[in-house]
């Protein structure tokens, strides 16, 4: 079934958000009061339109409700929009919301009027820059939450011809390899736990952010 999402703002993120999610095969309504950033959107999406989500009776006429998720993007220039934007769309009864925090007193407002979830692209993004920059080894980054994540790295010199029984991983730093990237394929298969490693290969680990760097050092 088609994931149908509601995005509310229209910059830089929430424009890069509602192409992405159109582009994975979700139906997308997209409002913004910028009637240009809303006819650029328009292009792309299901529906575009022109609406201020602080309005009760213009964001009720919406439905947001019913709607799979909803998505606050509103930008760093208005808090307080994105404030009564998070708690009318509680209100009105959606039962995912995604809220976009600009500062730890944001987000904590953001929590106490109900976001469901909330994030912090500038944050993110840095965070997951900063690990690549040191670690050159690593290719992808992604933060699960609770301080655990999934992140594809290079096999280390160290561990090629041996197979994962012998590396030990999880008893060693901790890390639980959830699939193999296998040369220049670009599907990840299922471990197998006594095939050895080749230096082509990467590992598609889950892990604490504290043994990636144990674990490239280490092995």
């Amino acid at each position: 079934m088609t994931q149908q999402i509601l995005i509310i703002g229209l910059g830089q993120f929430g424009m890069s958000l509602a192409r992405a999610v159109t582009e994975k095969g979700g139906e997308v309504l997209a409002i913004d009061l910028d009637k240009n950033l809303v006819e650029e959107a328009s292009a792309f999406v299901t529906e575009a339109i022109v609406v201020d989500a602080t309005d009760e009776n213009e964001l009720a006429r919406l439905e947001p409700g019913k709607r799979d998720s909803a998505v606050c993007a509103i930008g760093n220039d208005s808090k307080e929009a994105s404030i009564i934007c998070t708690a009318l769309l509680r209100q009105m009864g959606c039962e995912h919301v995604i809220a976009r925090a600009n500062d730890r007193m944001h987000q904590r407002i953001l929590k106490l009027v109900g976001a469901h979830q909330i994030i912090n692209p500038e944050l993110e993004i840095g965070k997951r820059f900063a690990n690549r920059l040191l670690y050159k080894n690593m290719i992808a980054d992604t933060n699960l939450g609770e301080d655990l994540h999934l992140t594809e790295i290079k096999v280390q010199p160290s561990m090629v011809g041996k197979n994962l029984i012998e590396l030990s991983l999880p008893k060693r730093f901790g890390v639980m390899v959830a699939g193999i990237r296998k040369g220049s394929d670009s599907k990840i298969k299922n471990p197998n736990p006594t095939e050895p490693l080749q230096a082509e290969d990467n590992l598609v680990i889950v892990s604490n952010e504290a043994a990636i760097p144990k674990l490239i050092k280490g092995v």
